[in-house]
């Protein structure tokens, strides 16, 4: 029997009723639903100072930064609810990668993390563009890093209207695509790891 695709989800939003952390629910049922064995976290968990080469120098990665490395390699795929700020991806979505990106151990493969990983990525906003500004950029960061990023991706315009008070979305098409989404990233590292 094929192993369960496992997948890391989150979301580069730290406010504790962030629609995007609401956004990749629905994604990660998808994700279930087709057969994948989903951790979520939430990065408010996982605090760490902005990434600064004199502090890792000092005193190497942070505690929260190797927990979150090692999350990270134990699985294949990224289900990521990225917010945009100022057209951008947020500081914390960032500074995570900043931080995954730096070796923990002296033998450690460069990058580690993001090579032959698979990402699928999502966006809600307050605005008409639903984040595909901030997607934008995510998309060339973790291309340029050796993360496979699906070419589908979901953005959710309105963001303030978008949910019920069950945390699904209004519009069931909408609903069903990020469903999708999550199935597709599923069924792609299935795909990849057999």
């Amino acid at each position: 029997m094929a192993q369960k695709p496992k997948i890391l989800a989150f979301a580069g939003s730290l406010r504790n009723q962030s629609n995007n952390k609401k956004l990749l629910k629905i994604a990660i049922e998808g994700a279930k639903a087709a057969g994948a064995e989903v951790t979520f976290i939430d990065l408010k968990d996982y605090p760490m100072p902005i990434y600064d080469q004199d502090i890792e120098d000092a005193e190497g990665p942070p505690e929260n930064a190797k927990k979150l490395k090692e999350l990270m390699l134990s699985h294949q795929g990224f289900l990521i609810a990225s917010p945009e700020y100022n057209s951008s991806i947020s500081a914390v979505l960032k500074n995570l990668i900043d931080w995954a990106s730096r070796k923990a151990f002296t033998d450690e493969p460069d990058l580690a993390c993001f090579k032959n990983k698979t990402a699928a990525l999502m966006s809600v906003s307050p605005s008409f563009m639903g984040g595909m500004r901030g997607l934008v950029t995510l998309r060339s960061i973790l291309d340029n890093i050796g993360v496979l990023v699906m070419p589908q991706q979901q953005t959710i315009p309105n963001g303030f209207q978008a949910f019920n008070e069950q945390g699904n979305l209004i519009n069931g098409a909408h609903q069903k695509n990020v469903e999708q989404l999550g199935a597709a990233l599923a069924n792609l590292l299935s795909k990849l790891n057999t």
